[in-house]
């Protein structure tokens, strides 16, 4: 069985996306948590990764990390998961916006930390993180239009793309970013997937405040 190394379940939109794809798909795995900034994070995650980061698949002794590079190892071993859509150019589509938003989409990061139990609708948003907010938008209407037929998500049934942009689902929770139309069904959608409601419930029981993820609060 997978192991699934993540960091706290408040802060880690990176850990989110794995934990995600495999809990929505029914993939067995086992959780190991590790708190951020604290000298057990740096000791394990060092030990299975050089990158030192989490996410990291531990499948046997074999590790894999990076929160893309776990979905795509994953998708291969489970096809029948179907993590990426069956049709080619839709599958394409998934893969770019994915990819999309695993490098970009940096001034909404910064300006929007993941931070689940936290309720900020009042800070300032620059215009740089505006401009991403929008564009989000955008692909979420477009991609629907295009290729949601068939259910509630991106591409109609569940996939990585949808994994990816579950923790940005959660930011405009956050911070009470305006939704409506399209957007606000896929925002619905993706808050009440089962496995997106017991991660929430999770970061929300967690006592850990952690500073360096708090650019708006000083405790919880």
């Amino acid at each position: 069985m997978y192991t699934l190394i993540i960091g706290n379940k408040n802060y880690s939109s990176w850990s989110l996306r794995p934990w995600l794809a495999l809990r929505a798909t029914g993939i067995e795995f086992n959780e190991q948590k590790l708190g951020f900034f604290t000298e057990a994070f740096t000791r394990q995650v060092a030990a299975v990764s050089p990158a030192g980061l989490v996410p990291v698949l531990l499948d046997g002794d074999f590790a894999v990390w990076d929160s893309l590079a776990i979905c795509e190892y994953v998708a291969e071993q489970h096809p029948d998961a179907a993590l990426w859509p069956k049709d080619a150019k839709a599958r394409a589509r998934a893969r770019s916006i994915v990819a999309q938003m695993h490098s970009g989409f940096t001034a909404l990061r910064n300006t929007m930390p993941m931070n689940i139990e936290a309720h900020l609708p009042d800070i300032d948003v620059p215009e740089a993180a505006q401009q991403d907010i929008e564009r989000v938008q955008a692909i979420w209407r477009d991609t629907r239009a295009k290729f949601g037929q068939g259910g509630p998500f991106l591409f109609g049934e569940f996939s990585i793309a949808d994994a990816f942009y579950a923790p940005v689902v959660s930011r405009f929770t956050t911070y009470n970013v305006a939704a409506t139309g399209a957007v606000r069904d896929y925002l619905d959608a993706v808050i009440a997937l089962p496995a997106m409601q017991e991660w929430m419930r999770d970061a929300h029981a967690e006592a850990t405040f952690v500073p360096e993820d708090e650019p708006y609060r000083t405790h919880r």
